[in-house]
């Protein structure tokens, strides 16, 4: 070899075709036949050569369910031997075959509305919407500040978690969306509860328990029928109630003092 020259890899040989082993078809066949459900194995679709003395052949499955998959059984020989040995039977994918969807963890597949009052999640010590309680800058009056050293807790909101939140609360029910009453703004509402800090200039909790809002965050520019000042009249019409839940074109029989049955026009609840 040439003084400085690099030495060559040796390249790997590829097997030789083996006769013995491709010819036994009939015995790769049984030994499929012999873990599938009767009727399952089809037709013989090919061997593969996985190395010396080793192959595989492949059977087309008819197993409901399992389209594309593929019965694959491997046989091999010793040195100068002429009988074929079953190494593996097994069911595997081919091109194209229908496949299980990627696993999901639990973790990561659960939803905010999945959770209820008595369900408890799991620790994260890496979560983007907290940050460690002694992290304050005095700069913004959202982000912690040197009082909430020594009141157990640990980590309080980001930025990113605070902002992931106010856009939450203002794409929900509780924001603007599908407000149909435009006069009763929850600004000027008697029974809204501002929020501290930069927050009160968009939100604030509701305090009327005639409202479904009550003891929600609403957006400042969120309305509903119980507003404080809503300009209905104390004397005026009922509430409006939609669709109308009483049929005047109908009657309802009703029983006299002596058991018969009467007609009357009183409208019909429905």
């Amino acid at each position: 070899m040439p003084e400085g020259s690099t030495p060559r890899s040796p390249r790997a040989r590829r097997p030789r075709p083996d006769a013995v082993l491709e010819g036994a078809v009939e015995m790769a066949r049984e030994a499929a036949e012999s873990v599938a459900r009767r009727g399952t194995v089809g037709d013989h679709e090919g061997v593969h050569l996985e190395g010396e003395r080793l192959l595989t052949h492949y059977f087309a499955t008819l197993e409901p369910g399992y389209a594309g998959w593929r019965w694959a059984v491997t046989l091999s020989r010793v040195p100068r031997g002429k009988v074929a040995t079953v190494c593996e039977v097994d069911l595997v994918p081919g091109n194209g075959a229908l496949l299980a969807p990627d696993w999901v963890p639990w973790e990561d597949r659960l939803r905010p509305s999945d959770v209820t009052r008595e369900d408890v999640l799991p620790y994260r010590a890496e979560d983007p919407r907290l940050e460690p309680g002694f992290e304050d800058t005095g700069e913004d009056p959202d982000e912690p500040v040197v009082r909430e050293l020594g009141l157990g807790r640990v980590r309080v909101l980001s930025r990113e978690g605070r902002n992931e939140a106010v856009e939450r609360w203002y794409r929900s029910e509780h924001g603007p969306q599908g407000t149909r009453v435009p006069k009763a703004q929850c600004s000027g509402c008697g029974f809204l509860m501002k929020m501290s800090g930069s927050l009160r200039e968009v939100f604030g909790v509701c305090a009327n328990e005639w409202s479904p809002d009550d003891g929600r965050v609403v957006s400042l520019d969120h309305t509903c029928g119980a507003h404080s000042e809503t300009d209905l009249p104390p004397d005026g019409p009922q509430w409006p109630i939609e669709p109308s839940r009483v049929n005047d074109f109908l009657v309802e029989p009703a029983r006299m003092a002596d058991g018969a049955e009467a007609r009357t026009g009183a409208p019909a609840r429905v």
